[in-house]
């Protein structure tokens, strides 16, 4: 009972307190929220930063949600995600809608509700300037086709068959390994080849259009019919009235077959002005302006920094709290306790902690169990960290000889006393080294926290690099920051391991 007693005693002192979250309220007068899910990774012209002001966020489908929000009686709010977890996000209550190229399939419907199309495109076959034209599938059956990974495309290529499909998930690697020689075509939505495609003189557009694609806006299954038929109707009324048309002119998409489909046969209603000034902003410019654009990327990439840091630092707290219960379970808990610290140890490091994220953030909703991404992707970090941070901790405390704990009991010590002055600060000294480690490496674990929304440093460097079209010399920027991240923390553990030891070799001699 004393061993229970002790070991509960230190799991209670050691539990962190839950993150509490204010509840918002929105002041009189003020139009009520409407939430909209989309991912800042699909790039342009659907949802994302501003080339210009990277603490914009611009896109067709941002000024189609301005103005549905503003007819429906609402005040959007955008909330970033993977684009991958955009429909489960639904189901979690993290945004009432979502609007981001979504197509509206048979796999899609079975998983949520979608609203009637506002946009209507086709595949686009691009190839590398001067090769032989590609018509259509036919032409690609034996070639290397690249597209992008669970789109409509790709189920079109594959049901082609004899096509070499290779699928990937930013669409400016695609265009790379065109241009790099790696593929001999791609077949995307029309909207990413106008930006990333047409633009690049080293590539050209050809062919027919592949396919029909519709995007609608999705809603959780069932749970907003009346939301949903508000939206029809205002998305019916932007169709019919040239609202769509003429945001679709601004950012160059308007097609022919908008045209057959609305019946609006009119021409150009706007100049093309977000498309020019995207164009402007990402095209090749010299070392001082790329040096500029550098510049523009310290305040984005700085915060993401401190995002970083902090789920980092949170989730290591966590780690090494509940490591130090799991391994005094496993050293003095007794049976029991060394057996259900065995199992939760090998439950978590026998699975990938991008499983343990999404069954916590995705899953747990589903038992009535919902937690805000912050909390989520500490709570994933801290507990699979736990596991291994157990492990080291049992090896220090193993590694002291029984006889200093029976010495210091035969002084009138307790067991916890024991624990507390003799036994733990000895094996301190000798996990002090990996756990350093273990924390570098949960530095960069963290850019997993990523899939649940929250934006940190490798998420960014993804979105600007997705942006610019600029892996090399912003991979280069981020990797400095990571390395200037972690170089305290191992100076931190130096001091540590030095500041433990004293008196250790004095009283060894």
């Amino acid at each position: 009972m004393t061993r229970l007693a002790l070991i509960f005693g230190l799991l209670i002192s050691s539990v962190i307190p839950a993150f509490a979250q204010p509840a918002q309220t929105t002041p009189a007068g003020a139009l009520p929220q409407l939430r909209y899910g989309g991912a800042l990774s699909s790039g342009a012209p659907y949802t994302f930063r501003d080339p210009g002001d990277p603490n914009k966020i611009i896109g067709f489908e941002v000024d189609i949600m301005n103005t549905l929000a503003e007819r429906l009686g609402y005040r959007p709010v955008f909330v970033n995600n993977d684009w991958a977890s955009l429909i489960p996000g639904l189901d979690t209550g993290l945004y009432d809608l979502v609007i981001n190229g979504l197509e509206i399939t048979s796999a899609h419907q079975a998983a949520a509700d979608f609203s009637i199309p506002y946009y209507i495109t086709f595949g686009q076959i691009v190839i590398r300037r001067g090769d032989p034209p590609l018509d259509n599938l036919a032409a690609l059956k034996g070639k290397r086709v690249g597209t992008l990974q669970a789109s409509q495309m790709e189920y079109v290529l594959r049901a082609a068959g004899n096509i070499d499909v290779r699928v990937y998930d930013e669409e400016i690697d695609v265009y790379s390994d065109l241009k790099l020689g790696r593929l001999d075509a791609s077949v995307m939505d029309f909207p990413i080849a106008v930006y990333y495609a047409k633009p690049d003189r080293a590539l050209e557009f050809t062919g027919d259009p592949i396919g029909r694609i519709e995007y609608g806006i999705a809603l959780k299954k069932g749970a907003h019919p009346e939301l949903l038929a508000n939206i029809n109707s205002a998305l019916s009324t932007m169709l019919a009235d040239g609202t769509m048309h003429r945001i679709l002119d601004r950012w160059a998409l308007w097609t022919q077959m908008m045209a057959q489909a609305t019946g609006d046969a009119r021409s150009m209603l706007a100049q093309p002005i977000d498309y020019d000034r995207f164009v402007e902003a990402t095209e090749p410019t010299t070392w001082r302006g790329q040096l500029e654009r550098y510049m523009r990327f310290l305040p984005q990439l700085g915060w993401a920094a401190v995002a970083t840091v902090q789920i980092s630092v949170m989730s290591m707290v966590l780690a090494v709290a509940f490591g130090v219960v799991l391994a005094l379970c496993r050293v003095y808990g007794g049976v029991v306790l060394d057996r259900i610290a065995q199992v939760y140890i090998e439950a978590i490091r026998g699975t990938p902690l991008l499983i343990q994220l999404l069954f916590i953030y995705y899953g747990l909703p589903k038992i009535g169990l919902q937690l805000d991404p912050y909390v989520a992707g500490v709570l994933a970090l801290g507990l699979n960290y736990a596991a291994y941070e157990a492990e080291n901790y049992r090896a220090g405390l193993l590694a002291i000889p029984r006889h200093q704990m029976e010495a210091a009991i035969a002084l009138n010590m307790t067991e916890r006393q024991s624990l507390r002055y003799v036994v733990i600060p000895q094996a301190a000294r000798i996990v002090v080294p990996p756990t350093t480690n273990d924390f570098i490496s949960l530095l960069k674990d963290s850019s997993l926290v990523s899939v649940i929304s929250l934006v940190e440093l490798t998420k960014t460097y993804e979105l600007l690099s997705t942006t610019y079209y600029d892996y090399f010399g912003t991979g280069l920027l981020v990797g400095a920051i990571y390395l200037l991240l972690g170089l305290p923390f191992v100076r931190l553990a130096r001091w540590a391991e030095r500041h433990l030891s004293r008196g250790m070799t004095r009283a060894s001699s």
